[in-house]
């Protein structure tokens, strides 16, 4: 496999692709449009990192950080690309899935429900609930925003341990068996769809937005980013408050943060997105401070209060009175010859200088 690159050629001058979803994961096959006369068909199985995506766009127009491409044999062509400007994404020749990697949330719903309950005493559930839900092995397809939005609709704090929330799931439905054993099976589904558990969540929550995805996921129009964030009901919405977990990646939340929260970690409420900082109006818009010299020292406060008493030191010294604080304790010195008028602001400018270590006072 490679990164980057594909090292083979493709099963035959002109072949078809198809595409076929497991969590995370994207397995594309290449077959020849006559598989009599054709090679055998290749698979390529893609993960996407944080930024990778496909693209169908104009031959002739391709999208920076186009990694891979695949042409079709119209006039003008058109090119299919994974686009990945982080380079997190990674693709390799092979029908094989990770083996790492559990039932998918959404196409195995039932097997990855099965997959969680039954392994609830894997030290991997004594974590908080909202980093759980990041393992692939068991919640396959869960990304950042769709735990944020999961977490919300049901309001359990992020950092409960995900052990008790997900036994309490399995009590609860051991207990809606024995209490309705004749429930027929639109009924069960009525009855979920009424009252959703978490892990029901994580399949429904992801097929809202397949369901929308011609709205919700395609980045090159306003017009669908703004469909997709009027999805949103938690993830990056003004109000909600966010932490970083335990491997660095940040939770949305609001309300508690729950008894497994970071120590010393506060929540951040979240104002607006970087992105999209609100318009100041002009009594609100503040003037610009005078550009500063490049390379000059930027004074403190406190420096600039011990210039002022300097210069009122120096006004009285031309007056003749003694320096407020200095009399008591100091030895009588006897007085120097006079010596030609200095200027005041020489004066300063050569303490100055001398305090700020450019030389000794006098000096050029």
């Amino acid at each position: 496999s490679a990164r980057g690159q594909w090292e083979r050629a493709p099963p035959a001058p002109a072949y078809g692709i198809s595409a076929i979803a497991r969590g995370k994961e994207l397995r594309l096959t290449l077959s020849a449009l006559d598989p009599a006369a054709g090679p055998p068909a290749q698979d390529l199985v893609f993960r996407f990192g944080m930024s990778g995506s496909f693209r169908l766009c104009p031959a002739a127009e391709l999208p920076r950080h186009a990694h891979l491409r695949f042409l079709t044999r119209e006039s003008p062509p058109r090119a299919l690309c994974f686009v990945d400007p982080r380079r997190f994404g990674s693709w390799r020749l092979g029908d094989a899935w990770q083996p790492e990697r559990g039932p998918c949330v959404v196409s195995e719903y039932q097997a990855f429900r099965e997959n969680v309950l039954k392994n609830l005493e894997d030290r991997a559930f004594d974590k908080p609930i909202c980093e759980v839900l990041l393992n692939q092995k068991y919640f396959n397809g869960i990304g950042n925003y769709l735990r944020a939005e999961i977490l919300y609709r049901l309001k359990i704090p992020p950092f409960e341990k995900a052990r008790t929330v997900l036994e309490a799931l399995k009590e609860q439905e051991q207990e809606r068996r024995k209490k309705d054993p004749s429930l027929t099976l639109s009924k069960k589904v009525k009855l979920r769809q009424e009252n959703p558990d978490l892990l029901e969540l994580c399949h429904s929550v992801p097929m809202e937005v397949i369901m929308a995805e011609k709205q919700l996921l395609d980045p090159e129009h306003p017009d669908n980013y703004a469909a997709f964030k009027n999805w949103l009901r938690c993830y990056l919405v003004p109000g909600m408050s966010s932490l970083r977990d335990r491997s660095g990646r940040t939770i949305w939340f609001q309300g508690e943060p729950g008894p497994m929260a970071p120590k010393g970690e506060f929540p951040l409420p979240f104002l607006f997105p970087p992105w999209e900082s609100p318009a100041l109006t002009p009594t609100q818009v503040t003037p610009r401070a005078p550009k500063q010299r490049r390379g000059a020292a930027v004074k403190p406060p406190k420096l600039e209060e011990k210039e002022v008493k300097e210069e009122k030191e120096v006004k009285e010294e031309q007056a003749g009175r003694p320096r407020k604080g200095r009399a008591r304790g100091r030895r009588t010195v006897s007085a120097a010859p006079a010596s030609p008028e200095v200027p005041q602001s020489v004066r300063r400018s050569r303490r100055t200088s001398a305090r700020r270590g450019t030389g000794e006072p006098g000096s050029a």
